[in-house]
């Protein structure tokens, strides 16, 4: 694997080039116009380096990108092009380059892992069995995607995820994520002449954020946190509405379950409100069991590179690998950038690793077509 190594270290301003093209066209989630146009960016890209044109889905409006080669997935590798960046941003930070680092809205998460994701496919031999799948909305949920990852990965033998490392680790697993809504309906009334003939929707709301705390279980690595609460109309007018969002991060499939079925057991505990819950699971757990045998190999191979050692570290957030591993398929993640401050700003990649990882992700590739059943 060295001379791959040192071709990919060869060619990494030609990656950086690919890097500024990406993140030089704003994809903000909620920007059809900038999705459309960085996509379109990203098939010449793809166009260049692998030599065919991926396919192109429409869901809901947004653009999701597949290149496939072979009749049957057997490595797919997944991405997303959506930031968290609104329109505009450019302006005031430019893709640079300084000190050995490329900075840029989204340049950590996650185009720098799209950009390495490619490169590596271009120094694996052979193609036969590789899917690559980035899509447009993965900071909101993949709502429209979700389906077609699933579709897509079912059966393979694994899911590398491009997302960006954890401080150079990979991401062997990630909590499920619940996302939940808990509007509470009252009755208005004055509240100095007389407050007895409301139905006090914040009092009730209340209620509802305080049983929020007992379904958490944090030894067992499950979270229940209200985040976003709003109720009432005026100072002086008992409330007739309220509504609270609650997060839910959860190791286990089984726990996500049990969180959900105590949700939507919650009752109201104010006379005359009416509690009404909306949301649910919107990903399934990865389990370090899923990708327990793909860092294994992980570590093997970087060894043989000469870039190890790997880290390893379960996070709390969610990413496609859940809904890979939610279908069966070992799923291994954070295979993407080497940096920091992801969603945050500055947000930066360490060019030197770029070749690494590319390099890593190839070995990985191959490793894994190679060893397809007779």
């Amino acid at each position: 694997m060295g001379p791959v190594l040192d071709e990919l270290r060869a060619r990494t301003p030609a990656m950086v080039d690919a890097l500024a093209r990406l993140t030089g066209i704003e994809s903000p989630s909620n920007d059809p116009d900038g999705i459309a146009a960085c996509a379109k960016e990203l098939a010449v890209l793809g166009r260049e380096l692998l030599g065919t044109e991926p396919e192109w889905f429409e869901r809901g409006g947004r653009p999701h990108l597949r290149w496939s080669f072979g009749p049957e997935p057997r490595v797919v590798l997944i991405g997303h092009l959506d930031t968290v960046w609104p329109t505009g941003t450019l302006e005031r930070w430019p893709f640079s380059v300084r000190g050995g680092r490329a900075t840029g809205p989204g340049v950590f998460d996650m185009k720098a892992g799209i950009v390495q994701g490619l490169f590596a496919l271009t120094m694996v031999d052979d193609l036969d069995g590789v899917t690559v799948l980035i899509n447009s909305d993965e900071e909101i949920g993949s709502i429209t995607s979700r389906q077609l990852i699933e579709d897509t990965a079912v059966g393979a033998a694994a899911a590398l995820v491009l997302e960006p490392s954890a401080g150079g680790a990979l991401k062997t697993g990630r909590k499920g994520v619940s996302i939940y809504e808990i509007e509470v309906e009252g009755r208005a009334a004055h509240a100095g002449l007389e407050p007895e003939k409301g139905a006090n929707a914040v009092i009730e709301l209340a209620h509802q954020v305080l049983a929020m705390e007992a379904l958490a279980r944090p030894v067992e690595g499950t979270t229940v946190t209200p985040t976003l609460i709003a109720g009432g109309t005026t100072a002086n007018t008992v409330p007739a509405t309220a509504v609270l969002s609650v997060d839910v991060r959860a190791l286990q499939p089984e726990e996500q379950q049990r969180v959900d079925a105590e949700m939507r057991a919650l009752v109201s505990r104010v006379p005359e409100t009416t509690v009404h819950l909306r949301g649910g699971p919107n990903r399934p757990p990865l389990p370090e069991a899923m990708a327990a045998d793909l860092y294994r190999l992980a570590v093997d191979l970087a060894a043989d590179l000469g870039i190890g050692p790997i880290a390893k570290i379960a996070v709390g957030g969610g990413s496609d690998g859940n809904f890979t591993a939610g279908v069966g398929v070992p799923t291994l993640d954070g295979l993407g950038a080497v940096g920091d401050h992801a969603h945050g700003e500055g947000e930066y990649v360490e060019i030197a690793a770029m070749p690494e990882r590319a390099a890593l992700v190839a070995a990985l590739t191959s490793e894994i077509c190679a060893s397809r059943p007779a």
